[in-house]
């Protein structure tokens, strides 16, 4: 015998179901917010020469420095922003130069545009990532190879510190650590000189310039109030404006990403359409949701008792449209349930019943007799309705005869 489930109740309840089902929506969310936005989220702050590092060769320091002095500054990781920026943009070249940035035209590159060569060398620690551990000079050949991207012949020189040097933003007065870097170039344009070589240099017909140095801008050299001085001037004059933004690439040190779907997907002009795509999702599973109830007991393919035989031949009946022909049917069984309600004889003949009905009727003055309700039934009804009609009314005749009613 088959197992059947209780009808009394569902056995999880509301409040199972719907933690269940908020659990699943929050999860589902987290995980494609975590592919769109994980790269965004994760830490930067690694030991390097680039934008995110507050490490001593970093630029993290002049970036704070930028804010607190009310500049609008930012990093950039796509690589489209080299051919287009509303600002200033700063290019601080790693030890190993494009090597890890997209192939690109820097005659396209957005001006202005400034670029600091390298001038140290290190290592991240094991222990504290965020820090530089070992710094030493980078060779000066090295250097050059870098500069020849912008001048072939231009070679790198270390000098002693000038002391006071002039600019275009005034004299200043920069401290450099162990020796200055500068540049020594025929095709260069010089823009800061120094004795020995040329501490600014710009790329001649554009907007684009050269710092030898890093120290007037990294994290280290930053810790000198005059080099701090000296970076400020210098940004303020290459701006084209005081309220300009300040753009830091860090493409070139290999945090370039490709533009995300997902997170394009709630964005102008998808927003729209992906707002309309999820309320249409929630509301399909709302719909599925309230429609399900507690489960159907399991019953049998084929039931058992009279019910379920009187079911099934109604059913036959109905397939094969022969309702009209059970009206005698239902006459003859009318009147066997009269004999027997009345106690008459069973072998009592038609003309006989008739004539006992009769007198029945005349004695508890119904108005209807029993010709009249019988002859209706006599042959087949018209349709499914008529016999419903006639029979009805024979059996409220019959409950009104036998004192049933």
């Amino acid at each position: 015998m088959s197992e059947r489930l209780p009808g009394s109740s569902n056995p999880f309840s509301v409040v199972t179901i719907t933690a269940l089902i908020c659990v699943g929506i929050f999860s589902f969310i987290a995980i494609f917010a975590l592919i769109g936005w994980s790269p965004d989220l994760v830490s930067k702050n690694r030991a390097g020469q680039h934008p995110y590092s507050n490490s001593a060769l970093g630029y993290g320091g002049l970036i704070k420095l930028l804010e607190a002095d009310g500049k609008s500054v930012s990093v950039t990781r796509l690589a489209d922003t080299l051919n287009y920026s509303d600002g200033l943009l700063i290019l601080t070249l790693p030890p190993y130069g494009f090597d890890r940035a997209s192939p690109f035209d820097r005659s396209d590159v957005s001006q202005p545009a400034l670029y600091v060569l390298p001038k140290w060398s290190g290592y991240a620690d094991r222990q504290k990532p965020e820090w530089q551990k070992n710094t030493d000079l980078l060779a000066r050949k090295s250097v050059s190879a870098l500069l020849s991207d912008f001048d072939e012949d231009a070679v790198v020189w270390r000098l002693r510190n000038p002391g006071k040097v002039v600019t275009p933003f005034g004299p200043q007065r920069a401290d450099f650590e162990h020796k200055m870097q500068v540049i020594e170039s025929d095709s260069l344009e010089p823009v800061i000189s120094v004795p020995g070589g040329t501490l600014l240099a710009k790329l001649p017909g554009t907007e684009m310039y050269i710092l030898s140095d890093p120290d007037l801008l990294n994290t280290f050299g930053l810790a000198r109030r005059n080099n701090a001085r000296f970076a400020l001037g210098l940004i303020s004059w290459l701006s084209e404006y005081d309220s300009s933004p300040v753009i830091f690439d860090a493409t070139l040190h290999g945090f370039e990403r490709s533009g995300s779907l997902l997170k394009a997907m709630f964005d102008i002009p998808f927003l729209g359409a992906t707002m309309l795509a999820l309320i249409t999702a929630l509301m399909v599973g709302w719909a599925a949701f309230i429609r399900f109830g507690p489960p159907d007991k399991e019953v049998r393919t084929i039931a058992f008792g009279k019910k379920a035989l009187a079911d099934s031949s109604a059913g036959l009946v109905s397939m094969a449209r022969r309702e009209g022909q059970m009206a005698p049917g239902y006459l003859k069984l009318t009147r066997r349930a009269l004999i027997r309600s009345l106690g008459l004889p069973h072998g009592l003949g038609d003309k006989d019943l008739g004539r006992t009905l009769e007198g029945i009727a005349k004695q508890r003055q119904l108005e209807t007799r029993w010709s009249n309700a019988a002859q209706k039934l006599t042959g087949p009804a018209q349709n499914r309705d008529d016999l419903r009609d006639k029979a009805g009314a024979l059996w409220r005749w019959r409950k009104e005869i036998s004192d049933e009613h």
